[in-house]
């Protein structure tokens, strides 16, 4: 572990896998999904995706300096000759398995197993994850020896890379666990078995995976599912499922939440400049907006405190924090915007509407509202909802952007003057609205899940801004 990560034939053995060729290399430096991404030195981990087979790019990943790849039993079986020819031209190793994702899950939770002294924590929910995480790893970062998921790493593929850059000497290793379909967040669990593991909240983002919110629920509280009695469980003290997540969970239960969390004694808002919160006599100058971001700030405090964290290094990480591109961003220039391109769900869009009606007005708004993404049947009536919102938030002018928003541009329309409510699918015609309608001194507002990619009118708004790609 010196010089690498692994050895192969540690590997196979991890994976319980085939070790058909051993290759030149003693040890493996990295665990690479993508040919695109392989280092010299690499484990390439094909996998069958629903746009593309990643057996077809063994030879690019051989070529671009992959040490060794895991091939499939199936994939071995009909291909033998010609992934051999290129192991043996490229000295490098072959591992066969059953099945490349479950290998490469193995591979990510053996390696943290092995690692002494690691404790992990686990972070899902319905909204929120993302930042709860950076905000927990922030705090723990500086004292604590913390490694931190990156990125959008959450996921069956995503979080096992994230695992391989969990280190030996890394003390705390943060990670946050998303779902596309039932079970996903069981799955993670097994592999990081969670010492700390923290949800965020219960909302109806995934409904139209899971069917129900109480099927969300579960499948959130499935983050506890390894828990022996020693670990500990974060719970949003105010959530309707908070008893729920609670029942029956082996572990010790800590609730946060404005009621919740211990020496919280209140926050004030600043509006677009986030809000001061009073904790444990500190005076926290918070710069992320919104009343939803002082409950991440506070599951963060939560987490902190029980792992030992100073009062005045907790502070001085909130003070520090910096909204994640796309999530919340405040652009300004000739216009305010509010950039919550990254995702967008029934919770977060009525919680930036809060947050609108909590702000002084100065000039005119225009609001964006993308489609909200993942919603299942639930979408036409949740996007109803939001028309009726947006339409009585005090609006100059609405835009609704998608095939799943026309649902809300038609409750908008019949509530506000037609003239100042408009529909398209078509991100031309957004900036063609956005360029005829917003004037200087606006206050915009964009909205919409990742899917509908609203970051692209930005330039439009603020043509010297820099826009980073909301991934």
């Amino acid at each position: 572990m010196a010089q690498g990560l692994f050895g192969l034939s540690e590997v196979a053995a991890a994976v319980r896998g085939q070790l058909e060729l051993e290759g030149a290399s003693r040890t493996l430096g990295s665990v690479s999904i993508d040919s695109r991404t392989v280092e010299p030195g690499s484990l390439f981990v094909p996998l069958t995706g629903a746009r593309a087979e990643g057996h077809d790019f063994i030879e690019q990943a051989m070529a671009a300096g992959a040490a060794a790849s895991l091939v499939s039993r199936r994939f071995w079986s009909s291909r033998r000759g010609r992934i051999h020819e290129l192991a043996v031209g490229h000295a490098a190793g072959i591992v066969v398995v059953e099945d490349t994702l479950r290998a490469l899950q193995a591979l990510a939770a053996w390696h943290l197993r092995r690692l002494p002294g690691l404790v992990t924590i686990g972070i899902t929910g319905s909204n929120g994850k993302t930042t709860t995480k950076e905000l927990v790893g922030a705090a723990l970062g500086a004292s604590r020896g913390a490694a931190i998921s990156p990125g959008n790493l959450n996921s069956e593929t995503g979080l096992p890379l994230s695992c391989f850059m969990v280190r030996p000497g890394t003390r705390i290793a943060v990670f946050e666990m998303a779902m596309n379909h039932l079970g996903e967040i069981a799955d993670l669990a097994e592999i990081v078995r969670p010492d700390f593991g923290l949800v965020t909240n219960i909302g109806v983002a995934h409904i139209g995976f899971c069917g129900t919110q109480e099927a969300i629920a579960r499948e959130k509280k499935s983050i506890f599912r390894c828990f022996t009695g020693r670990e500990v469980a974060f719970l949003p003290a105010g959530d309707r499922f908070f008893e729920f997540l609670a029942r029956d969970v082996k572990g010790r239960i800590v609730p946060f939440g404005p009621g919740a969390t211990r020496g919280f004694e209140k926050s004030e808002n600043r509006g677009l400049d986030g809000s001061v919160i009073h904790w444990e006599g500190l005076r926290i100058r918070f710069p992320l907006v919104g009343r939803h971001n002082v409950t991440n700030a506070l599951a963060a405090i939560s987490v902190a405190t029980e792992l030992g964290v100073s009062r005045e290094d907790v502070r001085d990480a909130l003070e520090s924090a910096r909204p994640l591109p796309g999530r919340s961003e405040i652009l300004r220039g000739s216009v305010t915007v509010i950039a919550d391109c990254y995702n967008s769900s029934p919770e977060s869009a009525h919680e930036l509407l809060e947050l609108l009606g909590s702000l002084p007005r100065s000039g005119r708004r225009i609001g964006v509202f993308g489609s909200m993404l993942e919603l299942g049947e639930e979408s036409p009536s949740e996007h109803a909802r939001l028309g009726q919102a947006a339409a009585a938030a005090g609006f100059d002018v609405l835009c609704f952007f998608g095939l799943d928003a026309r649902d809300a541009y038609e409750v908008a329309r019949r509530t506000m003057p037609s003239p100042r409510v408009h529909w398209t699918d078509d991100h031309k015609a957004l900036a063609q609205r956005l360029r005829d309608e917003v004037r200087q001194g606006d206050l915009v507002v964009l909205k919409g899940s990742r899917g509908v990619e609203l970051e692209r009118v930005i330039p439009v708004l603020l043509p010297d801004a820099e826009v980073a790609a909301c991934s």
